[in-house]
This record gives C-alpha cells, structure tokens and sequence, in this order.
C-alpha cells in the first residue's frame, strides 16, 4: 500500500480578456474508456473577462468504490448509497439485503495492479470510482463510472491520476462524460509527480484565441 496523499492545486486568472469555463476531469491513461466505463467531470469554474478569479481543487489518493445514485435526466451523479475504502490490489462486493439496502464486502486481495468491485447483487447495478476529501466524512468524489455492471460481473481499473484541463462550457461537476470532450485539453498533470500545492495561471491569447496554462506562484 502506498502512502495516500494530497495536491492542492489552485487555478488562477486575472483579467483573461474573454469569458472562459474551465473544466477538469481525469480521463487520460484509462483503458476501455467510453465503451464499458466513463469519466466524471470533477470540477467546473467560470472565469470572467475582467477582475481576478481563482479556483482551488485538492485531491487525496486514498480511492472508494460507490454505489451511485446518478440522474440520468442529466447524466450526474448525485449521491453514493454506500462506498468502501479500497487500495490498489483489493477487491469489494456489492450486494443487496432483502430491505434493499446495498452494502460492499470488506476488502480482499483482488488483482496484482488493479482496483476490482463484483456485483453481488441480483440485477444489473451502476458502480463507480472516488477518492475521499482531506479531512472531512463526506462521501468520496466520483471520477470515473461503471455503466450496468451484470451479476456476477466485475470491473477493474488502473487508476492514474492524470488530471486534463479543458475550455469548455458543456459540463457540470459530477457529470458522466459519455464521449470524449469535444475541444482539445490546454494542460494535463499527473498529480501525483506534483508539489503538495502548486498554483496554475490561465491565460487567453487574443490574436490567435489560445488558452494556456502555466505554473505560477
């Protein structure tokens, strides 16, 4: 088990010139992405034209499975049922009890590599991936979702924590992307190769429309 840790990374702006969202997601180094898992959108800020604007977002290595409750009017996640703390090489199940309370498993070594869930439960369930908030009992973030997992089925994955950030007013925090984003990403880190807090200025070329970011202080 690696030591969990966190990155606080803070995106700042002043007077960018033109109305921009900014959008991060992890949605690079995924295997199977698109077709049977799909990233969710982790943060969205909008920076105005004029004036100072910053956006912090911090992240914890320590990873969850969830039992989700997504709106599928607008494809979001909402609420986890339930979650379980997991580590590179466990594996959960999901079941659940005749009161249809979902519940997962403790932990047991799954995979060399892998985070694995099993749906133990009767029907096709929705699964998900999270990591937990520094400091705080809320339930884990949701990054990246398993779509009508079987009985009896299971999902793994690699996480990696590449985080990609893009220009793009399309999205709202804890969206399911079903397809890639349609504009390029502007920056990408792997946060885990970062400082524990770090600071990024965004920045808007008007004579050829590009957006940029760069480590600031």
């Amino acid at each position: 088990m690696s030591a969990v840790f966190n990155r606080t990374l803070t995106f700042k702006a002043k007077d960018l010139g033109v109305d921009a969202t900014l959008m991060l997601t992890f949605d690079d180094h995924i295997s199977g992405l698109y077709h049977d898992k799909f990233p969710v959108c982790w943060k969205v800020t909008n920076f105005a034209a004029q004036g100072p604007y910053s956006m912090k977002a911090t992240y914890q290595s320590q990873l969850a499975f969830l039992k989700p409750q997504v709106d599928h009017g607008s494809d979001t996640i909402v609420d986890a049922s339930t979650y379980k703390l997991v580590n590179v090489n466990d594996k959960t199940t999901l079941t659940k009890d005749d009161k249809g309370v979902y519940h997962f498993s403790d932990a047991t070594k799954g995979e060399a590599g892998f985070l694995q869930a099993v749906n133990g439960c009767p029907l096709v369930e929705d699964l998900a991936i999270g990591f937990t908030k520094p400091n705080s009992g809320d339930d884990p973030i949701p990054v990246l979702y398993f779509k009508s997992v079987g009985n009896n089925a299971f999902v793994k994955a690699q996480f990696t924590p590449v985080l990609r950030a893009y220009i793009t007013e399309q999205y709202q925090e804890t969206q399911i992307l079903k397809a890639e984003v349609d504009v390029s990403s502007i920056w990408q880190a792997d946060l885990a190769g970062l400082a524990p807090t770090t600071t990024w200025i965004l920045t808007h070329n008007k004579a050829t429309g590009k957006y940029t970011i760069t480590e600031g202080h």
